[in-house]
């Protein structure tokens, strides 16, 4: 059974106006409930539910203007008509001061009847759009703030981020340097245990200054202006060039890199710093987590709107349940930290901060124990 077009009830103490009412109302589609007093009408009022209220005004028990207090204030939306043969000009006034929405002389037709009906349920649903979309400007406005603020927060983070790195790195670089002095033994013969500690705090101060590094190109890179220094880039030479920079790391790791860039690729726009620390970061991340004797491919596919680079490795690889974390601050995934290898969790947060300045996207394969694949899709320029 489909829902009535309204739920209507109809006060009059003479059961021909309620009967004729319900004869001309209920073939159209509306539930229409009727009393015969102010009390039956009270009741039915505190019941609830109703949409429109038809009311006569004089009764055997008092005036039906009395009740329109009492439905506006259990439903301030309802409409209300009032059914009278003594209209007068008075009466026309009071009730609409009262609330009234609409006025019925008796003897009335079907046909102003079902007029009344309608532009009052159409008046009720005006006023619930209008307050639905009321609500939705405050919550857009509360949302525009609360996004004001996020953004304020962020450039504070940011900055604040900065400051830190730049202020711990110059006595992390200091540190090092002198802690490579002693190793070397320019200060005087070491003893093994003083060489293995030393060794072990350096090493510290290695993953430090990594740490440092990578707050200072995430900070760098949230700060940038979106389109400002971006130009027509040539792919193959930059994706070349940040080869060739971890190959020693890769040949030291017994790990196979190889790179795969024809020299007339379509040019994107970017800039090379960004397209650097993304193919540094994935190539990168890609030769540490892969074991001796396995290997790293870098390679470009072309297509017709877009240049995909892939980065696939035959690494430790990503569980399914760190998948949708990857990109996060700080996070790693949790068989990274458990390889014993060092990391900051804030390469991948770099690269999505480069992506978006880049329009571009990224989509991730993995399977747990034999390698990822990183598929980094480039828009191609007009």
């Amino acid at each position: 059974m489909s829902e009535p077009h309204g739920r209507l009830l109809v006060i009059d103490d003479e059961q021909g106006i309620r009967d004729g009412c319900r004869r001309v109302l209920a073939p159209e589609g509306y539930a229409v409930d009727t009393a015969g007093t102010i009390t039956e009408g009270r009741q039915a009022i505190e019941a609830g539910g109703y949409d429109m209220v038809l009311l006569d005004v004089m009764m055997p028990d008092g005036r039906g203007i009395e009740l329109l207090a009492d439905i506006h204030q259990r439903d301030p939306d309802c409409v209300t008509a009032i059914l009278t043969g003594y209209a007068t000009v008075e009466l026309a006034v009071e009730a609409l001061k009262a609330g009234a929405y609409d006025f019925i002389a008796k003897p009335f037709s079907g046909d102003v009847l079902l007029l009344t009906v309608q532009r009052g349920l159409e008046r009720r649903r005006l006023l619930a759009e209008a307050r639905r979309l009321e609500a939705v400007e405050r919550q857009a406005a509360a949302l525009a703030r609360d996004r004001d603020e996020i953004e304020r927060l962020e450039r504070f983070k940011s900055s604040f981020m900065l400051m830190v790195a730049h202020e711990l790195r110059a006595p992390v670089v200091g540190a090092q340097s002198l802690l490579r002095t002693l190793v070397r033994g320019m200060t005087g013969e070491l003893t093994d245990p003083q060489r293995e500690i030393l060794d072990r705090v350096e090493a510290r101060h290695a993953e430090l200054l990594d740490l440092i590094n990578d707050l200072l190109a995430l900070a760098a890179s949230k700060s940038a202006p979106p389109e400002a220094q971006m130009t027509s880039v040539d792919l193959a030479p930059v994706l070349q060039e940040v080869g060739e920079r971890f190959r020693p790391q890769a040949e030291a790791a017994g790990v196979e890199l190889v790179v795969e860039a024809s020299d007339r690729l379509p040019h994107i726009r970017a800039t090379k710093d960004d397209l650097a620390m993304v193919l540094s970061n994935l190539i990168g991340n890609a030769v540490k987590y892969t074991p001796r004797g396995g290997r790293v491919t870098a390679e470009v596919l072309v297509g017709k709107d877009e240049i995909e680079v892939r980065v696939s490795d035959t690494g430790i690889g990503i569980s399914a349940e760190d998948l949708p974390r990857l990109g996060e601050e700080f996070f790693r995934a949790g068989n990274a930290k458990q390889s014993g290898i060092t990391g900051t969790g804030l390469g991948l947060a770099i690269v999505h901060q480069h992506l978006d300045r880049l329009g571009a996207r990224m989509e991730v394969e993995s399977d747990l124990g034999r390698g990822s694949t990183f598929r980094v899709r480039l828009p191609r320029e007009a």
